[in-house]
């Protein structure tokens, strides 16, 4: 069985009751939340494993409370992911940007979240468990820019960046091996996990958002391939 905590918060009763239900049938210990003006507090006390937003809530949207989690210190590490019924891509962007781990869009059966939820958490127990340089390695310094783990800080110009995390995680992942080119399966497994449910698009958008930020030329597309960071 797992112990893994996780908090829902949707001012929908009766999904309130559907995802909880599941959850715990699921073995995980759950808290759950129709007020998201209470979330920050609640997340402090509880430290979930997992935070599953709605989007559209009253007083603050979801898009809005995720970005306030990622700002607090204690619990900004937190996984994130909502549970939606808007399937726009304006939606699925704004999600990734305030920095959500996956956005899973409703109606879901219950398996097919349990098994979204379980990868997710496997990914991230894994990413902490890895001697890889998505944890050992701390700063880089490449091309003027220089990425710093402990902060979560990218540094160019002079200028300081708070990235959401995946596009973080992407970042410091190409920036580890300067010229090196990252299959894109590699890039999934690296900072999304072997998790078969993250889109194909997924990768594109955060390289998109990725060069908006640093230039164009920084990273490079190998077509059919992967990417690169050029030094």
């Amino acid at each position: 069985m797992s112990q893994e905590k996780i908090l829902i918060v949707d001012d929908d009763d009766d999904i309130l009751e559907f995802v909880s239900y599941n959850l715990k049938a699921a073995g995980f210990i759950v808290e759950s939340l129709k007020n998201p003006d209470k979330v920050i507090q609640k997340a402090i006390s509880f430290q979930p494993h997992l935070i599953i937003l709605d989007v559209m809530m009253p007083n603050i949207d979801g898009i809005e409370l995720c970005e306030q989690i990622r700002l607090t210190p204690s619990i900004k590490n937190v996984l994130i992911t909502f549970l939606s019924a808007r399937s726009e891509d304006f939606s699925l962007l704004a999600g990734y940007d305030a920095g959500a781990d996956d956005y899973i869009t409703k109606p879901i059966k219950p398996k097919i979240l349990i098994s979204k939820i379980k990868a997710l958490l496997k990914r991230q127990a894994a990413i902490l468990d890895q001697s890889n340089v998505l944890v050992d390695s701390n700063v880089k310094s490449v091309n003027n820019i220089y990425i710093d783990k402990d902060r979560y800080v990218v540094t160019k110009d002079q200028t300081e960046f708070i990235l959401p995390k995946k596009e973080f995680e992407l970042l410091f992942l190409l920036a580890s091996q300067p010229d090196k080119v990252f299959l894109r399966d590699e890039i999934y497994t690296q900072v999304w996990g072997d998790n078969s449910f993250v889109g194909d698009r997924t990768i594109d958008v955060h390289i998109r958002k990725l060069r908006k930020k640093f230039g164009d030329d920084v990273i490079r597309t190998i077509k059919g391939v992967g990417y690169k960071f050029t030094e």
